[in-house]
């Protein structure tokens, strides 16, 4: 039996394979919101249950403790293997909250197709989630639906697949999961994961490295109340004026973070990477035209092109500042604290903890008399780059190539997957990352939204890999 009759029936099964689609992206697994804890379990179901019905066996295991429950881990397992490697599929079931919701222009868990043509953009499908991440995981689920419908249900591959529900809100229980379970995680010989993108619409790619991720919140505090601005101001600290020109210190003019020792284990770019990346078909004009900016919003650590900022250099950034009056109209007052979520993306070697405790380092030092800092750690996960000489690596690029007709980049991600990381940190295993998003896919934004080509292709490549990687046992 051939590649390309799984290949086949997957073409014949688009029309209920799209409704299995709508079906799970209309539960709203929003898992850093308590609110949803029981859609997110929902989500979470479903996908044991189609593994189930696929012919595999899966489970859901309970995470976290009796007084701080998690999210639940789907985990299954098909023992399918004749010699060849056993892969381990990573995704994630759970979705970033939609707001704001006024900017949807469908319901966020209302699936909407938009036709081929409308707006000048071709087929797809708008919900969140609809890329990020449940889309792609569906087209592996596909994949090994098409192959066990083929093969009664004799798939050539040993294949495990744990998807995660706390992607989104810092896999606070990841860690552990890992570790509780490694003897049995370790009998994969790679893990797979679908929750990056390509180049473009007919540029597939495999991403070789992720940047991770330190997430702190902090708060200023100054009086014990809230003062009235016209009897208080300029007799003591306004929480919100003093935090924000501490954070104004945190860049010098060439947009490098300014805190010491951040650039210490940086590892610098190779000029082969350079060399190729900048052959890569990045159009940073049109990139940036995607979000209504022009070419002068190009801004970044200077010595940098965009791609090398993106994939290999770190960042901070403030995601979020509050204080004071925020309802309609005025009130004048002089909060009694203000506070700021800044978030580190970190690059191979930097180590997350050590960047936070430098980052605390330095607010303190800088502590407007009268006020007093508080902290809070939100998430994180170490930065990852992967070898780009294994098997398993080309054979996904063999497999998009026979999918898409052109030779698959090797590129590397901005975002950060704390798995990566852990996996190699707890398990020693390598991550093969074959993603299917675009740039303009609106990941984390109103109108998220999966091209059905893009969907179609990557059933097709994850069929196809199976194939491959089931011929390395002969």
């Amino acid at each position: 039996m051939g590649v390309d009759s799984v290949v086949a029936r997957l073409e014949r099964n688009e029309e209920t394979a799209l409704r299995r689609l709508v079906d799970w992206l209309k539960m709203p697994s929003i898992s850093t919101d308590p609110a949803y804890r029981a859609e997110t379990r929902q989500a979470a179901e479903w996908a044991r249950d189609q593994l189930r019905e696929i012919g595999i066996e899966a489970e859901l295991r309970e995470t976290g403790t009796s007084s701080a429950p998690g999210h639940p881990i789907v985990w299954a397992h098909h023992a399918g293997g004749r010699g060849g490697p056993h892969v381990l599929f990573y995704g994630h079931y759970d979705v970033q909250p939609p707001d704001p919701l006024e900017l949807w222009e469908s319901p966020p868990f209302e699936p909407t197709i938009k036709g081929e043509g409308e707006g000048g953009r071709p087929a797809r499908i708008v919900a969140r989630g609809a890329v990020d991440d449940k889309g792609q995981v569906h087209t592996f689920l596909e994949a090994l639906r098409a192959w066990t419908e083929e093969t009664d249900g004799d798939i050539p591959l040993t294949i495990s697949v744990l998807l995660e529900g706390e992607e989104e809100s810092g896999s606070a229980n990841l860690e552990q999961y890992l570790n509780d379970h490694a003897d049995e995680l370790k009998q994969a010989d790679f893990c797979l994961i679908s929750d990056t993108g390509m180049l473009g619409a007919n540029a597939p790619a495999v991403t070789y490295g992720v940047r991770g991720l330190a997430y702190t919140e902090v708060i200023l505090h100054a009086a014990d109340q809230d003062l009235h601005s016209g009897l208080w101001g300029g007799r003591a600290p306004n929480p919100i004026s003093e935090l924000v020109k501490v954070l104004s210190q945190l860049w010098n003019e060439k947009r490098r973070v300014t805190i010491p020792g951040f650039y210490d284990n940086v590892r610098e770019l190779s000029a082969e990477e350079r060399r190729v990346w900048s052959k890569l078909d990045v159009d940073q004009e049109k990139a940036l035209a995607g979000i209504g900016l022009g070419l002068d919003a190009d801004v970044g650590e200077e010595g940098y092109t965009a791609t090398e900022r993106e994939w290999a250099r770190p960042t901070c950034d403030i995601n979020g500042v509050y204080g004071g009056y925020q309802g309609a109209g005025a009130k004048t007052v002089i909060p009694s604290h203000a506070g700021a979520k800044v978030s580190f993306r970190l690059v191979a070697d930097q180590d997350t903890e050590a960047i936070t405790e430098s980052f605390r380092k330095w607010i303190m030092e800088r502590t407007p008399p009268g006020c007093r800092w508080e902290f809070h750690d939100h998430s994180g996960g170490p930065p990852a780059t992967v070898s780009t000489d294994s098997p398993y690596l080309a054979a996904a690029r063999r497999a998009l190539k026979a999918t898409w007709g052109v030779e698959a980049a090797l590129i590397k991600s901005g975002g950060s997957i704390p798995v990566v990381g852990m996996l190699k940190e707890v398990l020693g295993l390598e991550t093969l990352l074959m993603g299917f998003g675009l740039e303009d896919d609106r990941v984390h934004s109103p109108n998220e939204k999966f091209d059905l080509s893009c969907w179609r292709r990557a059933q097709e490549a994850h069929a196809r890999l199976i194939g491959e990687l089931a011929a390395m046992a002969q």
